[in-house]
Parts: structure tokens; sequence; C-alpha cells
């Protein structure tokens, strides 16, 4: 909490010297901002620390600008991002009843958003709490973003650690100057799901400083699975009201399962209350008494987040300037699941046992309706502050050095969850009867019931100093590099309560994690301009990490302009993704697994094996401290011609492979192989009664494990054309395109089996956007289209169609100096294919919305 209090009293300093400089400077002119302008045109681009001219270099990056954003619609990063081509399999996004419910992420190529290195202005953005494995990109506001540029390139001897799939840099907005207000407001085709964002901006410049401040928020509602497609199918689960009866031992169901008797389950599953009780087929085979949880669970999490972020730089004198760079964000979110189900043993005796007399007992199944949803509220609030200098010595060494602190703490509550054994006590004894929930009273639920919590944080700070220079003349020019040093500290913990952490709360589970560390690097970036038209950049980066080792990425890059409009280059990488610190610290804890196992279930004493062999088998989750490094390798050519002024064409092809990548092994991995004979990793196991073969236990976790490999191709044309009286059209067609994707895992001899998952069942190996502009005058019309492709399957019932969405807008600048926006996105009101549900929704949540059309109307007023 202190560290809070100092960062926030640091930032009220921050505002304070930013506004008093605002007020004692004059603006510049017009004309000093024009040579301010040419002087940017010289910049380190993403993927190089050397400062140069050409935008187009040796590595391929994707830059989105501002004003794509604003014809995107979108009033969010995580949003914006999820339409990009490079996003391959999809991007995880805000869920009901998930662990990282408030969580955005982007994931490259699809190789893991943990492989996808997030920046802000040039430096890393800190993990998640809620994951502590990458980037929420839900804390980084839109409104203070100028552009994005994406590096679809491997970086780790730029960056370091995650640049094995690329690098998405965002760039903070820092010229501007005056003062802004945007809203925007949407409503979707659906009920929920409603967008509102608004941010003010003010951005002022005097003779040697210039200061920018924005304040933003943006909103997206809550989605019910019942108001999307799919959500107005009942929800089959066995966990209505069922019991089976135990076996002869009492420790484990036999046969199937039957409606309580006494319970009237003869709701129609679409109602409220008892009413979502309903029979699957009544009087018939089968029958269960089911519990239509889609009626009250929800989809998508509502989200919203709050922001100020400030920049400020001052010139203090020919030589020196220093820059400041602060934020405050608060990210929340609120997620609704179905009641808790559970399953609880009667004893004989007990006034619940369905069949009294059989000196057996009973296993029910039950979903505690009665108690309620269970409802998730979590709160991020983050603070970075940063604060550098930059000079040049001897005019001829260009310095920068500076230091940064980032802060977030998170907290999520959890209301309406199950203590197991309360409730196992409150039903074996008869106080809770589970015939009749809804009658019970309200102390009676409130004893069962608990809210549960989870704390958690992250905190890093860095230190980080880098010097440019000249060495020598070549043919081409100056010979430049760029050596640096950094220290970082990364201190992480998510804290689960004791009623999760120990098991006690049906339908949820906590493993609590805690640990840190730092982790020191060197640097160095050297270019070789051999000719006018060809150069080489060599770059090398050494980390040290103070828990499990270190790293030296290498990196080789070339540029060729054999012509005036043509430029070939191409590159050859090592990298790296450290092993993150929840699967290095995260404390054991226990989890019921539900496994398939011949010899468990023969050894449960059930008779109907044969037929349904799935048990469950107490397993316990463990982190692993033995954990390495992933390795990687890639290479890339790439082409870019310009047939015409107003034609760009652009081609990459890109190879990577991953060693060792680290893997979570299931319960059932591991059975499977024990079954096989197969060794398991080390510290993991599966331990079997020496009599029955029953298993015991499982231990599972994390391992370095199996390679993966993938090759495809990147293409981008952009035209630009001026048509005099009738406008102007700008347009992009972008195209990636996945050849393989193949997954390799080694049996105890070494054989590899490798499976390609390239254009098989959600993964599909081609994504396109086409991008138009045309502006006349004060109007323009932005029309987006984004297609995947569709992905065949052996059983034609399984297969899933392309998807083509279009998103319109037409924009008018008023004479009041405002700008005014109407459009739609998905203005053809298209919806995903049902075909492609997986995960436990209705359609695949990482690739595809399901919000129908979404007009929405934005208005900005320029001061």
């Amino acid at each position: 909490m202190s560290n809070i209090k100092h960062l926030s009293n640091a930032i009220r300093f921050a505002l304070f010297a930013g506004a008093a400089s605002i007020f004692a400077a004059p603006v510049i002119a017009q004309d000093d901002q024009d040579e301010e302008s040419k002087e940017l045109d010289t910049i380190v681009v993403t993927g190089s620390r050397i400062q140069r001219a050409d935008i187009e270099g040796a590595l391929p990056v994707q830059v989105i600008d501002r004003a794509q954003i604003d014809a995107s619609g979108d009033v969010s990063v995580a949003e914006l991002l999820r339409d990009s081509t490079f996003a391959s399999f999809g991007n995880f996004r805000p869920q009901s009843g998930s662990s990282a419910q408030a969580v955005s992420d982007i994931d490259l190529r699809g190789i893991g958003s943990q492989r996808t290195l997030v920046l802000i202005d040039g430096r890393r953005v800190a993990k998640s709490p809620f994951t502590g494995a990458n980037a929420n990109l839900n804390t980084i506001p839109l409104g203070a973003v100028e552009r994005i540029e994406i590096l679809s390139d491997g970086a780790s001897a730029i960056y370091g650690s995650d640049a094995i799939g690329g690098v998405v840099n965002i760039i903070t907005r820092k010229d501007f100057q005056g003062a802004e207000v945007t809203y925007t407001r949407g409503n979707p085709s659906i009920t929920g799901g409603d967008i509102e964002a608004g941010s003010t901006s003010y951005g002022a410049a005097g003779d040697r400083g210039r200061v920018l401040a924005t304040a933003s928020f943006n909103k997206r509602g809550m989605v019910f699975t019942r108001d999307q497609i799919g959500g107005g199918t009942l929800g089959v689960s066995t966990f209505g009201n069922n019991y089976r009866l135990a076996n002869a031992a009492g420790t484990a169901p036999t046969g199937a399962f039957i409606p309580m008797p006494g319970f009237n389950c003869g709701g129609s599953g679409t109602g409220s209350g008892a009413d979502l009780f309903y029979q699957t087929n009544p009087g018939g085979a089968g029958n269960v008494c089911s519990f239509n949880f889609n009626a009250i669970a929800a989809n998508e999490a509502e989200t919203s987040t709050t922001a100020l972020f400030v920049s400020a730089d001052y010139e203090i004198n020919d030589n020196w300037s220093t820059y400041l760079q602060t934020s405050v964000t608060r990210n929340e979110s609120f997620g609704r699941y179905a009641p808790t189900p559970g399953e609880v043993f009667v004893p004989e005796g007990s006034p619940n046992d369905p069949v009294p007399g059989d000196g057996r007992g009973a296993f029910i199944r039950h979903r505690f309706a009665a108690v309620g949803p269970r409802d998730n509220n979590t709160d991020e609030n983050a603070y970075d502050i940063m604060i550098g200098f930059k000079g040049r010595v001897a005019d001829a060494v260009d310095l920068e050095f500076g230091a940064r602190q980032f802060e977030n703490q998170a907290y999520e509550l959890g209301r309406n969850y199950i203590v197991t054994r309360l409730a196992e006590r409150s039903i074996q004894n008869g106080s809770y009867d589970v015939r009749d929930p809804f009658g019970a009273d309200r102390a009676t639920l409130d004893a069962m019931a608990a809210t549960i919590n989870r704390d958690a944080s992250w905190f890093s700070q860095e230190v980080f100093g880098t010097a440019a220079f000249d060495l020598f003349e070549m043919g081409g020019g100056a010979s430049s590099m760029a050596v640096g040093l950094e220290w970082r500290s990364e201190d992480y913990a998510d804290i689960y309560d004791s009623l999760q952490s120990s098991g006690q709360i049906q339908g949820a589970a906590g493993n609590s994690a805690a640990g840190g560390r730092n982790i020191r690097s060197a640097f160095a970036e050297w270019l070789f301009p051999i000719t006018d038209t060809f150069e080489v950049t060599a770059a090398g980066r050494f980390d040290k990490y103070s828990d499990y080792g270190s790293d030296f990425a290498p990196k080789v890059a070339f540029r060729w302009q054999p012509l005036d409009n043509l430029t070939l280059r191409g590159s050859y990488g090592e990298g790296f993704a450290a092993p993150s610190l929840p699967e290095l610290t995260q404390s054991a804890a226990f989890s019921a697994d539900s496994v398939v196992d011949l010899q468990t279930c023969l050894a449960f004493g059930r008779t109907d094996c044969a037929n349904s062999p799935q048990i469950q088998v107490d397993a316990t989750v463990i982190s692993n401290p033995s954990l390495s490094s992933e390795q990687s390798d890639q290479w890339s050519l790439g082409v870019v011609y310009d047939p015409i002024d107003q034609v760009s064409l652009k081609l990459d092809y890109y190879d990577i492979g991953i060693q060792g990548r680290i893997a979570a092994i299931g319960s059932q991995t591991l059975i499977n192989r024990d079954i096989l004979g197969i060794p398991l990793p080390p510290g993991l196991s599966v331990t079997r009664d020496p009599i029955t073969g029953g298993i015991v236990g499982v231990v599972r976790g994390s391992t370095n494990e199996g390679d993966l490999d993938t090759t495809g191709v990147d293409f981008e044309a952009d035209f630009d054309f001026d048509f005099g009286n009738a406008g102007s059209l700008s347009s992009a067609l972008l195209l990636s395109y996945i050849r393989s994707y193949e997954l390799t895992n080694y049996l105890s001899d070494g054989t590899p089996v490798t499976t390609e998952f390239a254009d098989t069942f959600g993964s599909p190996d081609l994504r396109a956007a086409l991008l138009n502009t045309w502006t006349l005058g004060d109007f323009g019309v932005n029309w987006n289209s984004n297609f995947i492709k569709g992905t065949p399957e052996d059983d034609a019932s399984f297969a899933v169609g392309g998807y083509t969405t279009h998103d319109l807008q037409v924009t008018w600048k008023a004479p009041w100096n405002a700008t005014i926006a109407l459009g739609a996105t998905n203005i053809g009101d298209k919806y995903p294919s049902l075909q492609s549900a997986t995960g436990g929704r209705p359609w695949n949540f990482f690739l595809y919305d399901a919000y129908g059309r979404t007009p929405y109307i934005r208005y900005t007023q320029n001061f």
C-alpha cells in the first residue's frame, strides 16, 4: 500500500508540473511544428534500436495508424487487435466463469500470447496479475494511442523474452496540441454487449517542452448466453437433481443417473427458479433431471476501463532533454456463472437418501439453484510511471537512460459459492432438503454458501540505458551501433483464500502462486551499410534470470534495394521465452479430475466400466521450479515492390521453430502414458494401488516437452489514388496464410509424433482484411472487410464455413471544428457457425464474436 501511495504522489506531482508548463509556455508556431515533424521522420522503428530514416527496413512492420483506429469503430485496443490478420487462431477475451475473466490478450501466429511481446513506446508491458504470463490489453486506453506497430518477426535479440511470435508496440500520442473530446455509443443487434467510450485530451507545447494528458473510459456490457446464438438451446447437465447408488464400499457411484424422487422436475427449462429444472426424456430411456444453465450464465463478462495518461518532455538545453510518462488505469469486470453444481454422498439413514433401506447410500448430483448464481467481480488498478533522459555527448554519442515503476493490484470477489463440507453436512443431516431446495430459508442457504476472494499483484521496477554512435564510414554511410544495459525486477502474487486453496469450494479451485526474480540484460545492435542499396544488421542480447538461468539471443538481418522500387529483405534469429512466475512458483493444489481408466473404474466396484469407464481421481497440481526457457529459431525472407507511386506490394515468408516448449501435462495424458509404459516427466506421477491397480493419485503440472514448428506467408498491398474532384481512395489488402503448424511430442524411445493443426478445426490457415477509405472534402467513407477461412473436416457435419464481416462508417467534418461518425460494425449482421463450438461455448470464442450488427455514433470536438 505504501508503494501505491508513493506512486500516487509522484503522479500528482507530474500532473502539477505538466499543468504548470502548459500555462507558462506559449504555443509554438506552425513552422516549428513542420520542422519537428520532419525530424521525427527519422525514428527508431519497432524491432531496432538504431535510428534511421527508412521506415521500410529489413524487418516486416505493419502500422495501424490513428486514422485506421478511428475507422475501425472499436473502442478498445483488445477489440482492435482481434481483427488483425496476424491473430491466426484468435485471442482470449473476457469470459464469465474464467479465472482470467477481465483479461484480453494478443496471440500472434497462434503460437501463444505468452510468446507475443507487448510494448508501450518500446518498453515492456507488465504481466496481468490474473495470469502472470501475458499482458492484459484491457488496461491500455485506446484514447491515448497514436498508432500500433506490429513486428511479425522474432525479436528476442532486441527485447529479450517472449518476442518469439512477434512484437506489438503501442505508440502513445505525443504531438497533439489543443483539446479534444470524443464520445462513442453503440448497441448491438443482440440484447447486451452495448458499447460506450469517451476520452478527453489536452496538449500544449512551448519553446522547450510539451505535455499531453488524456483521460478516457470504455465499457462493454455483459452478454448472457440466452441472448446469443446457441443460447436458446437448453443446457443439459446431470447436475440437476439426480442420484446414483453407491457401491458396496460406499466409495464410488454405480449405475445410471436417476432423477431424485420427490423432487418436482417438471419445469420447462426456460423460466426462472424451479422452472429451470426439466426432464430430458420424460418416461423414456436415459431420462435425467437436468438444469438449464444457459438461462442464467453469461458468455461475456461486463468490462469497464477508466484511465488517465500523461506524457511530457522538456528540452533542458541544446543537447539534453527529459521526459515523463505516467498512467493510472482501473479495469473492472462483472461475470455471472450458473449456480454451483455439486456431487454429495448421502449415507444410509440420511433424510435425503433416495433409496432408504438398501444399506448402501447414494451419490447425489445437485444444482444449488436456490442459493443463486455465482457472481464474480474483479477490480484491477494499475499505476505506471517512467522518467528518462536523452542527450548527446561530444556530438558523437546519443544517450538515453531512465527508470520505471509499475504496480498492478487486482482483486476478485465471488458470491454464492458452496462450501463442500458444509453442504455435505446440511444434506446428510436433512437441514437442507434436496427435494425442496427452494423451500429452504435464507439462513439455511447462507450456512452452506461463501464469498470467495482472490488477491493478486504484479510489481516491477526497471532501470535502462542505451548508447548509440557511429563507428566508421562504409559505402552506404556511417556504420552505427547501439549498446545498452537493463535491470528489471518482477514480483508476483496471486493468492486465493484458504477455502479455494484447500479444494473446499464446489465449482471453483484456486492455485495460489507467489514469487519474484531479477533480470539483468546486455544487448548490442550493429548496422553495416555496405553500399547505398545493401545493408546488414547484426544484434545480440544476453539475459540472466535469477531463478532459472540465462539466455543469449542473436539475430542478423539484411536489406537489399537493387531498384528504386524493389526491396529484398530477410533475417535469421534465435529467441527464447522464459518460464512464467506462476509456472515456477504455483502452490500445490487439489483437483478432482475426470478421467478414463478401466482399472480404476473396476477397483471402484462399478459394473458399467465397459461402456462408461470415466471416473474422478484425486490430483495434485504442482509448479515446476526446474523448468527452463523455451528456445526458438526463426528466419524470414521478404520482398517490397512499388510498381507505381500509388501501389506498394509486400510479401514475406516466415519459418518459426520452438524447442522445449512449456506445456501443461494433464491427468489423462499422464494416465495414458502410464498405461503405455512411457516414462513420465520429472516430478509428475501416477500412483496406483499395488493390489487393485486403481489410481490412488495423480501429480500433474508443466514441463519442457515437444516442439512447435510453423511456416507461412504474409501479404500486404497498399493503394493510394487521388481522383481530383471525385475524391481520394486509400485501400489496403492484408493476408496472413499459415502453410504449416506442427506440434511434435517424443515417445520414450525418441520417436517423434507430429500433429498438423493448420486448416483443422479451430485453426484456420488464412485470415484476410480489406481496408478502404474514400474522402471528398469534409466527407469520408470507411469500409473494412474481415475474412476468416473455414476449416474442412472429414465428417462434413463438423466443417466450419468461411466467415466474412463488413464494417461501414461515414464521417463528416463539421464547420464548428467537430467530426461526426456514423457507422456499424458487422453491418451484414453475420453470426459465427455453431459448428465452431469449443471450450464450452456455442461458438469459437477466440476467433469470432456474436454481437451481430452494432450501429454506433461517435462525436469528436476539437478546440
